[in-house]
């Protein structure tokens, strides 16, 4: 068995509870038919087979009863056995053994165990740098060794798993240069481009797209850079990847302002079974874009991505089928649900609001809390407001204007004009803070000027109680708060 724990991030990976992600050949060990039976579901027979083989010393048998005790499939759930075997299998130099343990430790809360984490990766990264240093280049970057996040230390390491050839780390690499993962202070286009090149000439068919869309769209981009971009598409398509269609797309709908042959490659992509680009050919169709308006078609094609379970397809739906003439209430719930409970804040926002509207009847306003939570998680600001109003009002949860006005504050952060206007209510009438006149104010001022109706009426109403002093207090709060400090 190869050691290949591959995924956005190695840990979630292994958490996830996966086997293996084996490259290249199968295991030519003793162990081979235990862990193709595992691999299977047939848990109980592969343990049959691999106890006898672990008892012998089989370093891939001892891991895959190791991996069993750790998720309780085949063999009693235990912490101690699992870590027991795996080692077993350490001892043994058996890859797989030592990222397991290293989890497990990792994931203890004694710092002892996490510093054997360490010692065991950085052992196994002296012949193995690849695997073991894209974990703990990861684990740096979450501050498991470190008391925060270390992206300086997290670089080392996933440079030197890059330079003994691992895609993975190449491309976690160019994702932290470009500032996918944080840390805007360390972005650095050139570094990033880089790794997305070597993982491509690796053959990475992401890599492909991530470069080619790069080349693409760089600002001033040259005739040669464009037909390079144009070509590394080409390639990861020859390679199945066809997220190349939607990079196309959107490159020829938002560059180059061709909406015609912006739909020609959602169409292709489509065709191929991307989902995205069925989303995006949908909306041309529904709106006209890049050709002649044709809901039927645009429908086909959100019942096709749908159909592959996509929350977003389901949502659209929903609201296609909510804004008819006669909106169909019962379909719209049924995407809506299936959108909500694929994990969409949106949908799950809405459903709460479908709960809190009582369309079936009378109104189900613990359903409609238990959504708004759910996208309140989501750090969704309409749904961080709607849970700010049930508990201001004590509506289905316990009135809390602490709670109430913690919601709203997260909600205002992000700009949500309601939200933000409640907040200037609280200011100013000392509601779970200390009163502000001039604050409040100032948040409705803001509230106004982002959108909220209601906003005029009330700053006219408080402007009666404040005193000029209160008003020019009022002014510069506004410019606090819009100075961002």
């Amino acid at each position: 068995m190869k050691h290949t724990i591959i995924s956005a991030f190695v840990l979630s990976a292994m958490a996830s509870g996966q086997l293996f992600a084996a490259e290249g050949k199968k295991s030519s060990s003793p162990a081979k038919a235990a862990t193709e039976a595992y691999e299977a579901g047939k848990f109980d027979d592969a343990i049959k087979l691999a106890k006898p083989l672990a008892e012998k010393g089989d370093a891939e048998a001892i891991y895959l009863m190791g991996f069993a005790h750790e998720n309780g499939k085949g063999a009693e759930a235990s912490r101690e056995k699992a870590m027991e075997y795996y080692r077993k299998g350490v001892a043994k130099k058996h890859a797989d053994s030592v990222y397991r343990l290293a989890f497990m430790l990792m994931a203890s809360q004694e710092k002892s165990d996490v510093e054997e984490a360490k010692t065991l990766l950085e052992n196994q990264a002296k012949t193995d740098a690849g695997v073991s240093g894209r974990i703990l280049g990861e684990a740096y970057l979450l501050g498991r060794f470190s008391e925060k996040p270390d992206p300086e230390t997290a670089v080392k390491w996933w440079s030197k798993s890059a330079e003994a050839g691992d895609i993975a780390s190449m491309l976690f690499l160019a994702r932290f240069y470009d500032g996918q993962m944080g840390f805007a202070e360390m972005r650095k286009p050139g570094l990033s481009m880089k790794n997305y090149r070597l993982a491509a000439e690796k053959g990475n068919s992401a890599g492909m797209v991530a470069l080619g869309t790069r080349l693409l769209t760089e600002k001033d981009a040259s005739k040669e850079q464009l037909k390079e971009g144009h070509e590394w598409l080409d390639k990861a398509i020859a390679e199945k990847n066809f997220a190349a269609y939607l990079a196309l797309g959107n490159y020829e709908e938002n560059t180059r302002k061709d909406p015609k042959a912006a739909l020609a490659a959602y169409q292709k992509g489509a065709e191929a079974g991307q989902v995205d680009c069925m989303l995006r050919a949908a909306r041309f169709y529904l709106n006209g874009i890049g050709t002649e308006a044709d809901g039927e078609k645009g429908v086909e094609l959100l019942k096709k991505a749908a159909s592959t379970g996509n929350a977003e397809a389901h949502f659209q739906l929903a609201v296609l089928h909510l804004n008819q003439e006669k909106p169909d209430l019962q379909t719209a719930y049924g995407h809506l649900l299936t959108s909500a409970n694929g994990g969409m804040a949106l949908a799950q926002n809405e459903l709460g609001l479908f709960y809190l509207s009582g369309r079936f009847g009378a109104a189900d306003i613990p359903a409609a809390v238990s959504w708004f939570s759910r996208a309140a998680q989501s750090n969704l600001p309409a749904a961080q407001n709607n849970l700010g109003t049930m508990y201001e009002r004590g509506s289905g949860v316990p009135q809390n204007l602490e709670q109430a006005m913690k919601f709203y504050s997260l909600a205002a952060a992000q700009g949500n004009a309601s939200a933000t206007l409640a907040l200037a209510r609280f200011h100013a009438a000392g509601a779970a803070t200390t009163m502000n006149k001039p604050l409040g104010w100032a948040l409705a001022k803001l509230a106004g000027e982002i959108g909220e109706a209601n906003a005029a009426n009330f700053i006219t109403e408080l402007e009666k109680t404040l005193s000029k002093e209160d008003l020019a207090a009022g002014k510069k709060e506004l410019e606090r708060i819009k100075s961002g400090k």
